[in-house]
């Protein structure tokens, strides 16, 4: 999956118009001169070459370089981890949040706070990350003077305060936990009709108690498959939130490479988001294995 997504964005960049060298060329720079360093940035061999050279050098740990001359590897060192953090403090308060509202309105199946919490998760994932950040930008900084409006960076390149963190993690979080919420009342539904949960209904047991000891074990794969699925739009909303708050992660560099047509740079940020969002999805799997208790 991987080495097809790397082929695409290749392939993308491609079809795009202009090219690194146009991009990067000063100003008063000749056409001969755009030639010469298309040819020493090597896009005037064909595609399929430069991709296979760029996949080849991939399992020794190098992206390429830059057609800026910098090793791409060095351009993500600090920036990536920074959305790492991001992503995955988001995720972690996405699957609390939307376990907790999940599990409350399947307890009270077909009474308000059941409505209201369906009908709320459905606005929530309905509104995109941006004009979340917009809203938290307005509520919480401009007129309230709660948290700072953008993120500043100390000399590591990592946020001054751990304040900085909470509007980028609430633009993510909010509309992922809306989409989370569904997958969990949807999952915790189905299992409403297991003959089980049905006789702990029967021998009178509270209904949080059977949501949560009987329902919910149950639900369990179809969750984490719901949750792991979410990671990529986690990510891919990261971009937009990280530029709006000027958060130092991988979005002013995807922007900046898609802007000068970087095809290893571009490559090698999707190459670190497409790993991390695959070792989400093999912890999903393995999850669904040993609740199904599937052998390997």
């Amino acid at each position: 999956m991987l080495a097809v997504l790397l082929a695409v964005v290749f392939a993308a960049v491609e079809v795009l118009p202009g090219d690194a060298a146009t991009a990067t060329s000063e100003r008063g720079d000749s056409a001969a001169d755009v030639a010469a360093r298309r040819h020493l940035l090597g896009l005037d061999r064909p595609l399929w070459e430069r991709f296979w050279d760029w996949m080849t050098a991939l399992p020794t740990g190098d992206l390429g370089t830059s057609a800026r001359g910098q090793k791409v590897t060095d351009l993500l060192a600090d920036p990536f981890p920074n959305t790492l953090l991001l992503g995955s403090a988001a995720f972690v308060l996405t699957v609390v949040a939307s376990l907790a509202l999940g599990c409350w309105a399947a307890s009270r199946p077909g009474r308000p706070i059941d409505r209201i919490i369906g009908h709320a998760a459905t606005s929530a994932f309905a509104v995109p990350e941006f004009v979340v950040s917009v809203g938290l930008l307005l509520v919480l900084s401009l007129w309230t003077g709660w948290l700072p409006a953008v993120t500043l960076t100390g000399a590591d390149g990592n946020p001054t305060t751990w304040t900085m963190l909470i509007m980028p993690v609430l633009a993510l979080v909010i509309p992922q936990t809306g989409w989370n919420t569904r997958i969990v009342r949807g999952a915790l539904a189905d299992q409403a009709s297991a003959p089980h949960v049905e006789a702990a209904h029967l021998d009178g047991l509270p209904p949080h108690r059977v949501v949560l000891r009987h329902a919910l074990p149950g639900a369990l794969p179809a969750i984490a498959t719901g949750i792991a699925t979410s990671t990529g739009m986690l990510l891919g909303g990261a971009v937009a939130v990280e530029t709006l708050f000027n958060y130092p992660g991988i979005g002013s560099v995807l922007a900046a490479a898609v802007a000068g047509r970087d095809a290893p740079l571009i490559a090698g940020v999707v190459m670190c988001a497409g790993a991390a969002i695959s070792l989400v999805l093999l912890a999903a799997d393995l999850v669904r294995a040993r609740m199904l208790g599937a052998r390997t």
